[in-house]
């Protein structure tokens, strides 16, 4: 398999990760002091040198509804697809375990570009043999937050970490994704170049999308 074409920057400290969610109010939607926040990061700044870990909040505490209007491109705020009601129903699935505790760090991240035009069900066992495991929704939302360079025109990313399970045990065909809004169709004109939470089907592949992942989540 080829190398990540991956040109994105590195994340800036786990201290300033810190600061940036409680200058977007993610403390006060999650509940967790602000001063419990810095004091996580702090924690944990001697392990952060490779610029590839990110902090996160587990979705129960900040969930994806909340997080996605926080987004900006271009001055305009993130959304939700309107056919995707039920965004926060789609939780870290198959190997992907997220950490019970409200803050975790997201190690070793990866946008995929080098999987582009690839089908989620084709990527998932790929990433699988290279000992990585898909970013959830959460996280990816948490990534743009923080590195908004992250999504650019034609590299964005799934983050099939998240699927909606359905009730008679199956998962749904509808796998989350974050991109470029065009702002055309339901979207609406206003918001073309906002970043947007929308969905890919499982078996469909695109240009523009890679398959974000990650080497690891602790605590």
């Amino acid at each position: 398999m080829p190398e990540s074409s991956s040109t994105v920057t590195a994340l800036p400290p786990l201290a300033a990760q810190a600061q940036r969610l409680i200058e977007l109010g993610v403390h006060e939607i999650s509940g967790i002091p602000a001063d419990e926040l810095r004091a996580f990061a702090e924690k944990f700044t001697d392990g952060d040198a490779d610029g590839h870990t990110l902090l996160a909040v587990h979705p129960d505490r900040a969930p994806a509804s909340a997080l996605a209007p926080l987004l900006r491109r271009d001055d305009k705020p993130g959304f939700v697809v309107v056919d995707m009601p039920d965004v926060d129903d789609f939780a870290p699935a198959g190997a992907v375990e997220v950490p019970e505790a409200p803050l975790y760090l997201v190690s070793g991240i990866d946008r995929g570009d080098h999987m582009s035009n690839w089908s989620p069900e084709e990527a998932l066992p790929a990433l699988t043999k290279e000992d990585r495991t898909p970013l959830t929704l959460s996280e990816g939302i948490h990534w743009v937050l923080q590195q908004p360079a992250a999504l650019e025109r034609n590299l964005c990313f799934m983050t099939i970490g998240s699927r909606l399970r359905k009730a008679k045990g199956d998962f749904d065909a509808r796998t989350p994704a974050i991109w470029i809004s065009n702002g055309t169709g339901r979207d609406g004109r206003e918001r073309r170049n906002a970043p947007k939470v929308g969905w890919c089907w499982w078996n469909n592949r695109h240009t523009w999308l890679g398959f974000a992942s990650t080497t690891g989540r602790t605590s």
